[in-house]
């Protein structure tokens, strides 16, 4: 077990990880540096970003620091080892908070699980990853949880939208693989989705297809409404025009008949028209509902009892291209029992998360209250030009007066 641990926290652990096997726990207290590896991927570039050790502008406690983002328009390559294991029957349970101060607009907030041996110094987003999870923004269109998993060479997004929390706040996100091939995907403690990787995800090809021989029977009737066979057009219906001499108009007086030719009553639309007569519809008798093809086996699906399987996990990582920096990690959790997950989420968020609103709520006040002062003395240099303009208009009208009266 990898573990960097914050003094308040080791009783709460100690009476915890008896339960529970604890593969990864990263708080980022002091040490954290030895125990993490800064990749060079984009240094050369120079489009590699730097990292903070903080508590971010606003928390619920200053004594637990996370990494941020620190750097505008640059790339984010970070990752940490551990024991390297398999979850084959056992839950794996991968967890981490995340915080935008920035109020994001593009950018993401995502972690990954590396398998098998990586060159740390080296990783970077063209390096391969087990699972891909957490909260991706950019713009309006792409507000979601990713939850991807990658198999032979291939990564296979959810199928399911989850959206993710868009605010500036410290939020936890908590994904769940059960050996049943079941999992949960929660944020701050509340289940959003949950499902089964053999529906949720393009894993595997699906168990049932449609019949691909088969066909519509020709007296399958899918019209759920036919014209009214007892309807009749009612007569004279044929010869109602389309339009009707207007009644209410008048000749001009200026019309000259040798001039503009002979006036004539214009027209306007018949509201007794119809337009083509059509009989009513009805309900059809003998609708059947729209024909779908039956169901059959795949005979291209061959079931994959390890589908939730993640072997030879090695290695936690970050690796990000963010447009404005600011996003603030911590608190990063791999294990095998939900329940830890969950307490763990509650003694070092959920104790804090009011403090921390509250914070937050005071910081905006600062700035608002900042942003009127600004305001106020931009009026009043303002004012102040103002003033001196009618300061020199009234002196040169005083001097014009004087030039008069000399003259006079």
């Amino acid at each position: 077990m990898v573990m960097g641990r914050k003094t308040p926290l080791l009783l709460f652990f100690l009476l915890s990880v008896a339960s529970a096997e604890v593969f990864f726990q990263e708080h980022f207290d002091d040490g954290w540096e030895n125990r993490w590896v800064k990749s060079d991927w984009k240094k050369y570039e120079k489009m590699a970003g730097e990292w903070n050790h903080t508590s971010g502008k606003w928390n619920g406690n200053p004594n637990d620091k996370g990494i941020q983002t620190s750097e505008d328009y640059r790339f984010y390559a970070i990752s940490a080892e551990f024991p390297e294991f398999s979850n084959k029957d056992k839950t794996l349970v991968f967890q981490f908070s995340v915080k935008h101060e920035q109020k994001l607009d593009c950018g993401g907030g995502y972690m990954k699980l590396l398998s098998g041996e990586v060159d740390q110094k080296k990783f970077g987003g063209e390096t391969p990853y087990s699972i891909m999870f957490g909260p991706d923004i950019c713009g309006y269109t792409t507000r979601k949880v990713h939850a991807i998993f990658s198999r032979d060479g291939q990564n296979h997004l959810i199928k399911k939208n989850v959206p993710c929390e868009t605010d500036q706040l410290t939020h936890v996100y908590t994904l769940i693989v059960r050996p049943d091939a079941t999992y949960s995907i929660l944020i701050d403690n509340n289940e959003k989705k949950s499902g089964s990787l053999y529906t949720d995800w393009d894993i595997l090809p699906p168990k049932k297809i449609t019949d691909p021989n088969a066909k519509k029977p020709e007296d399958w009737d899918d019209k759920e409404y036919i014209p009214d066979p007892e309807d009749k057009k009612p007569e004279g219906y044929d010869d109602i025009p389309m339009e009707i001499p207007d009644n209410e108009a008048k000749k001009p007086e200026d019309w000259d008949d040798e001039e503009d030719g002979e006036w004539t009553t214009p027209t306007i639309p018949n509201p007794d028209y119809k337009g083509p007569w059509e009989p009513k519809r009805i309900k059809n008798p003998n609708f059947k509902g729209k024909w779908e093809a039956p169901m059959i086996d795949n005979p291209d699906f061959k079931d994959d009892p390890d589908i939730y399987v993640c072997p030879n996990l090695k290695y936690v990582a970050i690796e990000l291209w963010q447009v404005k920096s600011g996003t603030l990690f911590d608190n990063i959790l791999v294990c095998d029992d939900p329940e830890y997950a969950k307490k763990l989420a509650e003694e070092t968020w959920g104790k804090h998360k009011d403090a921390e609103k509250e914070a937050f709520k005071q910081s905006e006040n600062k700035k608002e209250n900042k942003k009127e002062e600004v305001d106020k003395d931009e009026d009043d240099s303002e004012e102040e030009k103002d003033d001196n303009v009618d300061d020199d208009e009234a002196v040169g009208k005083d001097k014009v007066d004087d030039d008069v009266h000399d003259e006079l």
